[in-house]
């Protein structure tokens, strides 16, 4: 991919461009101009190009309740993306900060809690009608099921016997999770790794989220599970032998959290630390299913030259983080309550 030929036919832009290290799982990332002013991104198919109609929407009313946001940028013809041989491209403006792949600090865990509840905020009360179709972003019995269908298709594949006995564990853990799985949705970011949210660049301020593609409506357990998982692991989703919740990180984020998000009803309140639990698995068991067909999650051949290897060290270092979630559950329910 051409990305400086993108940007000069689309956009007509003669800025450099570089890409990101760190481009992502699924996008590809590059940043333009010298200093920075936005972000180019090809992005890939599983997203249907009507998701810019929902990022225009929530963007657009996160600018109007205060926090900074990345916009996009038209086209010369004036539309929210462009598309070529290659899929489809979109340009953003650049969120100045700094990116972290892994809390340090209380602080840090603390600054996150409370973007994410002004952004959740923000939304409260808002009207609008989501314009993509639906994806099963935390659909966690689609990707159990997902799972089981790949153990059971393909059984040619060098890391079958592994993914087998790894992937049995995964469906057995679900099978035993003891939680109701909640009905009221609200407006979510849908990906709150910490990575998806920028930090100033001299402080522990949290100052905006970024990579909006999965923007649209969730139980608030999946949208906190996802980030608690995230935030809450400072080892990282590729050393499963060091994977350890940080019950520390998780009380200064919650209490944050739910010091500026809105109300939420009991059984929202009682169905979060479960869903802390739940999106372990579910990634556990999308990264299992991918070691074996690789076709989602980009792997690093590097680190990891056998097709497969590195996803199912990721789904090895979830399910480690799911058990370790599991036996502090009632302290984090605690700190809920109390919170």
């Amino acid at each position: 991919m051409d990305a400086a030929a993108i940007l000069r036919t689309y956009w007509s832009s003669h800025d450099p461009v570089r890409r990101e290290p760190d481009s992502g799982l699924i996008n590809q990332t590059w940043i333009v101009g010298e200093p920075a002013w936005g972000v180019l991104q090809w992005v890939n198919p599983i997203f249907e190009p009507a998701i810019h109609r929902d990022i225009e929407a929530f963007t657009a009313r996160l600018e109007e309740m205060g926090l900074a946001t990345p916009r996009l940028l038209p086209t010369g013809k004036g539309e929210s993306w462009a598309a070529d041989a290659t899929g489809c491209w979109r340009l953003m403006t650049y969120m100045p900060g700094r990116t972290l792949h892994r809390l340090a600090s209380v602080e840090q865990a603390a600054a996150a809690g409370h973007l994410v509840g002004r952004f959740h905020a923000a939304l409260e009360g808002w009207e609008y009608t989501i314009q993509a179709p639906r994806r099963h972003i935390h659909d966690t019995t689609f990707h159990m099921a997902e799972l089981h269908g790949t153990r059971a298709e393909i059984q040619r594949h060098p890391l079958v016997e592994e993914a087998g006995t790894l992937g049995a564990e995964i469906l057995h853990r679900w099978a035993e999770w003891d939680s109701e799985m909640p009905r009221d949705h609200r407006f979510s970011h849908g990906d709150l790794k910490i990575s998806n949210l920028r930090f100033a660049v001299n402080s522990d301020t949290a100052t905006s989220l970024i990579d909006l593609d999965t923007l649209g409506a969730m139980p608030i357990s999946c949208e906190m599970g996802d980030a608690w998982r995230s935030w809450c692991n400072p080892a990282g989703e590729d050393d499963p032998d060091n994977v350890v919740f940080n019950l520390e990180f998780f009380e200064a984020s919650a209490r944050a959290w739910l010091a500026a998000a809105p109300s939420l009803s009991d059984n929202e309140k009682h169905s979060l630390v479960p869903g802390i639990e739940r999106i372990c698995l579910e990634l556990a068991a999308r990264f299992c299913a991918d070691a074996l067909r690789n076709t989602y999650f980009r792997e690093d051949r590097e680190r990891y030259p056998q097709c497969g290897a590195h996803n199912l060290q990721r789904a090895r270092g979830q399910l480690s983080l799911a058990r370790s979630a599991r036996s502090m559950r009632s302290e984090c329910e605690a700190i809920v309550s109390a919170g």
